[in-house]
């Protein structure tokens, strides 16, 4: 599996991004970081847009988008088609992004999350498999959403 993790952030998620950064590196991952590079406010939109971007292309496969809430950076990036990203709160969310909907974008709330909770999270959701059987065909419903609803955008 690829090792590399784009990751990207607003200015309310840049603590927690930089957090993020050392540990996935501590673990042996590349991680190619997207903006922002410091806490002047930027807009959520162009920042997440840029990792969303990735993971639709094929050029990377997982992604972390961390913002004040998360709630913004979600929106944006489930706007890219193949793109899967889930916002999650604690272990059990990030771990079930992963085994029923094959989260490739992991969403996290920079102002409601501790880092240590966010560390143990990202560990969770990188580790977790997706479990396939009826999880996969409610993907393929999805992908034949995107391809019906929004012909543009849809693979």
């Amino acid at each position: 599996m690829d090792s590399t993790i784009a990751i990207a952030s607003d200015h309310g998620g840049f603590e927690l991004k930089e957090d993020l950064k050392t540990f996935l590196a501590q673990r042996g991952h590349r991680v190619v970081d997207f903006g922002t590079q410091g806490e002047s406010p930027v807009d959520y939109p162009v920042i997440g847009a840029r990792v969303a971007e990735e993971i639709s292309s094929g050029r990377i496969t997982r992604g972390i988008l961390v913002c004040g809430t998360g709630i913004g950076m979600s929106i944006v990036a489930n706007r890219f088609p193949g793109v899967r990203a889930a916002l999650c709160h604690d272990l059990y969310t990030a771990e079930m992004s992963r085994r029923h909907n094959d989260a490739n974008c992991l969403v996290l709330g920079g102002r409601v999350l501790g880092k240590g909770l966010a560390r143990e999270m990202v560990r969770v959701w990188l580790e977790t498999p997706f479990e396939w059987g009826r999880h996969r065909d409610r993907l393929l419903q999805i992908q034949e959403m995107e391809q019906r609803f929004c012909p543009k955008r849809g693979k």
